[in-house]
Formats: structure tokens, sequence, C-alpha cells
């Protein structure tokens, strides 16, 4: 489906924090990796959900904050807002609330934060035989999706959001994330068809 034109780019300002140095220990280019699917995904929602975000666009910049932490931190983090004590991929805290109206023309749109957990990140890239790159962009622009008012509450806004997240990767020379899985030798036990689901498995935003 073409697009519509855009009468003018998003302004972006994005910040990445690097809470764990194995995230460069594996990937040098970490948190540029991470800034580039934020923006990837800025400027793919071509139509934002959240208010703050849908009335800002175009005349505003948007602020999103990366972190990029160890599994640990994002356990805590995890707990502490969402009552699950367990490690997840990533999770996405929103700034804006339910009927919030957008800011005044010009303010900067805080669109919230995103957290990323290094060792889970990297066994399922490990387990899905994708790179770290690949599986963190993912991940990123998941997050940034549902900091825009994207959710996959429902199997209709899953699809939509899975889509979404596919066109804008693809935008990045990244393959579908939710391509089916290269076959099974035939000597493994046959496991059952995989069906598109959301990176956080673990959902950060439920």
């Amino acid at each position: 489906m073409k697009r519509a034109a855009r009468t003018s780019p998003p302004q972006i300002d994005i910040h990445v924090t690097l809470g764990s140095r194995a995230w460069t220990r594996k990937l040098r280019t970490a948190a540029s990796c991470a800034r580039r699917a934020a923006a990837a995904a800025i400027d793919g929602a071509d139509r934002p959900l959240s208010p703050p975000a849908r009335g800002a666009q175009g005349r505003a910049p948007m602020e999103v904050s990366i972190l990029l932490a160890t599994d640990h931190a994002v356990r805590r983090l995890n707990a502490s807002f969402r009552g699950i004590d367990k490690p997840t991929n990533v999770l996405s805290f929103p700034a804006f609330s339910e009927g919030e109206a957008a800011p005044p023309a010009g303010a900067p749109v805080l669109l919230g934060d995103i957290a990323v957990a290094f060792g889970t990140t990297d066994r399922e890239a490990r387990a899905e035989g994708k790179t770290l790159a690949a599986h963190l962009s993912h991940l990123v622009v998941h997050g940034v999706l549902h900091l825009l008012g994207y959710d996959h509450q429902r199997d209709r806004d899953a699809m939509k959001m899975e889509l979404l997240e596919t066109e804008i990767l693809a935008g990045l020379g990244i393959a579908d994330p939710y391509a089916a899985a290269p076959q099974e030798s035939a000597t493994a036990p046959k496991a059952k068809p995989r069906r598109r689901k959301s990176p956080a498995r673990k959902r950060g935003q439920a």
C-alpha cells in the first residue's frame, strides 16, 4: 500500500544509555543500532495512535530514551512496574496517559522510555538464528510503536503492529522477523507450526 507523502520529516531526539558493557562487547555499534531503529519506527509509523504524538507529528520534536541494560536491571523494572518478577527482552514505558491531550504547539513530546535486556535478547537472537543487531533493532522498533500507541492485545491490532514492524525493518535491510523458522531436520522431533507473535514473548507493555 502506497504511503501518503509527508509534509515534513519528524524531528527526533533519541537518547541511548549503555547500562551494560556486554552490549558493546558483543555488538560495538549497539547504541547507533538502537538509535537508527527508533528513528525508523517513528518515521515509519505515519499515524501515531497516542494523542500527544499524533497531535505533535510534523510540528514538534519527539523524544525517546533507550536503556541498553542487563537482564537483572530489566527484571527489577518488570517487577516494580508490572508485578512480574522475571526477566524479559524489552519493556516500554509510555510517557502519556489515556485521554491526555497533545502538548502546546512546538513543545517537545516525550514519548517515553524503552529498556532492552542484553542476556535475553542475545539468547533469543542465537536461538532464532538472527544477528544481535537485527533482533535489537526489532525490539526497539516494537518498543517505540508501543510508545506511539500501538498494541497487540487483540488479534487484529497484533497483526497490524507486526506488519508495520516488518515494513519498518525491511527499510533497514532486516528480514521479516516473523517469517517461519527453517524446516526441522528429518531426525528432529516434529514441532507445532510457528505462529506470528510479538518479539516480547514476556511482553514489556502488555
